[in-house]
């Protein structure tokens, strides 16, 4: 079996109140096969206590059924420390998820460029916040 390329990206929250309107995202897309999810760390930080670090075992009922379905494969990539190092400078009342998903819509990608003798040099993440300033001046320019 092929892979594609495996992510950890940090989610900050302003707040340990969240919904799950992040979590339907989530699952729209680990159920259009899009995406795995290999494992999921939290951390909290309510009020002035340290930081918690939580699996997704450990959490309360209510909370852990807005994450587990998520979680296909809960490989055990990410450790205490990792959260930790990752959280050490959360507000109080506030929280950071530590996903780490893998990008199956790349793998039969990665196979085709495999099979063509090629490879894959470099990849790159451009942050959502940067294009979007590029596009605002970008606009502005076309405008003048």
């Amino acid at each position: 079996m092929s892979y594609g390329p495996v992510e950890l990206v940090v989610l900050r929250f302003d707040s340990v109140d969240f919904e799950g309107e992040v979590l339907r995202e989530i699952q729209r897309v680990v159920d259009a096969g899009a995406i795995v999810v290999i494992d999921i760390l939290l951390a909290v930080r309510l009020g002035d206590d340290p930081v918690r670090v939580l699996e997704v075992q450990e959490l309360e009922d209510p909370i852990l059924q807005r994450w587990e379905p998520i979680i296909t494969d809960a490989g055990g990539l990410l450790t205490t420390d990792d959260a930790e190092r990752l959280s050490a400078n959360l507000a109080p009342d506030s929280a950071v998820a530590l996903l780490v998903f893998e990008h199956r819509w790349v793998a039969p990608i990665a196979d085709a460029i495999e099979d063509a003798g090629g490879s894959v040099v470099m990849t790159e993440r451009i942050p959502r916040a940067v294009i979007e300033q590029l596009v605002a001046e970008d606009s502005q320019a076309e405008e003048a």
